[in-house]
C-alpha cells in the first residue's frame, strides 16, 4: 500500500498519515546536511513494514533534493545496512 509523504518543516519530521495516526521521522537540517533523529511508528501501525516503507520514501526525498544524509537513528543506519545501495547519500 503506498503512502503519501509529508514534510513537516514546521515540527522538522517526515510523516505517513495511516489510518488515523501518524508514523513519523524527525529531522534536523543544517545547510545541505540533513540529520535523520529518530523514528516513531505508532503501536498500533507496528509490524506492518510502514518504518521501512517511510524510511524510502525519507530517502528517496533526500536524494531528490541532493542533501548529504547523516543518520543518527539506529532504525535508519539498520535500514542503510540491510539497503547498502542508499548508503550513497552519507
Amino acid at each position: 500500500m503506498p503512502y503519501n509523504l509529508v514534510v513537516n518543516e514546521k515540527d522538522q519530521q517526515y510523516e505517513f498519515h495511516v489510518a488515523g495516526s501518524v508514523a513519523k521521522i524527525e529531522f534536523k537540517r543544517k545547510e545541505n546536511k540533513i540529520y535523520l533523529i529518530h523514528t516513531e511508528v505508532p503501536q498500533e501501525l507496528g509490524g506492518k513494514g510502514i518504518a521501512s516503507a517511510l524510511v524510502k520514501a525519507v530517502l528517496e526525498d533526500i536524494e531528490k533534493k541532493n542533501l548529504t544524509l547523516i543518520p543518527k537513528c539506529p532504525f535508519v543506519a539498520g535500514y542503510l545496512e540491510r539497503h547498502p545501495e542508499w548508503k550513497r547519500l552519507t
